[in-house]
């Protein structure tokens, strides 16, 4: 069950590969996540000291959060990986300009997981050609409806 989507993600890359992980999140964070209070649309993945952090997801605190916390709403977090996944990942980020682009967040077994992809940036021209073949796609839909409608 997906809790918040970054539609971007696909518009300003082409995604090769998926993959989900963990994260590592307070018990406030939580809270406001399953509030629905988290945007996805400015965040990236990035690979420090071996490990994967998520940058740039904010979480925005509820009001009833505990008060001897102070909530971080951007902070960095960290995503728990196999190994070995993470090893591959770097590989493939380092030697060939992927970027780690984040999808969505959704539960897993009760648990918070984040989906994010590897995906190579899009040029402007590409950007376009996706967007003339969705209004494509969408009048021949139209087209075939009003169709369908007049043979009778």
């Amino acid at each position: 069950m997906s809790i918040i989507e970054n539609r971007k993600a696909f518009h300003d890359y082409t995604i090769e590969e998926r993959f989900e992980a963990g994260l590592v999140l307070q018990g406030w964070e939580v809270k406001a996540i399953r509030a629905g209070r988290a945007q996805l649309k400015e965040s990236y993945v990035v690979v420090l000291d071996g490990a994967l952090w998520l940058i740039g997801m904010h979480i925005s605190p509820l009001h009833s959060a505990s008060t001897h916390v102070l909530p971080d709403a951007t902070r960095t977090r960290k995503l728990l990986l196999k190994a070995e996944e993470i090893r591959k990942l770097i590989g493939k980020v380092e030697q060939r300009g992927y970027a780690l682009v984040p999808i969505n967040l959704h539960y897993k077994n009760g648990r918070i997981k984040l989906d994010f992809g590897l995906g190579r940036g899009k040029k402007l021209h590409d950007k376009r050609e996706a967007s003339q073949e969705k209004d494509w796609a969408r009048e021949k839909e139209r087209l075939m409806k009003h169709d369908t409608r007049h043979r009778d």
